[in-house]
């Protein structure tokens, strides 16, 4: 299980990491979650390549689900939410930047 200071999913491959941009390919398990966060400077650009991953965001609050082939992008300073939307595996690319990363926890909306 890979981990990073936050949270654990099921495995984050890193495909680039640069001074501002920052790309990694993530699988959740059924049920993982990546908790609520925002990025300061960074977007972040997301790619599905297998299964459902559902994305929650606040300001403006909405939950998508996306399968493989879709995207969707996540302007800094937003809030949101990554899930597993389905009963398998979900595998993405996610694509960061381009500005100095960063990771900050977000308060849950519940």
């Amino acid at each position: 299980m890979a981990s990073t200071a936050a949270y654990k999913v099921k495995n984050v491959e890193t495909v680039v990491k640069g001074t501002d941009v920052q790309v990694r390919l993530f699988t959740l398990a059924p049920s993982e979650t990546i908790p609520w966060h925002f990025h300061r400077g960074s977007s972040d650009h997301y790619f599905v390549l297998a299964g459902l991953l559902s994305i929650s965001t606040r300001e403006p609050a909405s939950t998508r689900t996306l399968s493989s082939g879709q995207t969707y992008k996540i302007s800094p300073g937003t809030a949101h939410l990554i899930a597993n939307g389905g009963e398998d595996d979900c595998r993405f690319l996610l694509v960061q930047g381009v500005d100095t990363y960063d990771w900050n926890a977000a308060e849950s909306p519940e």
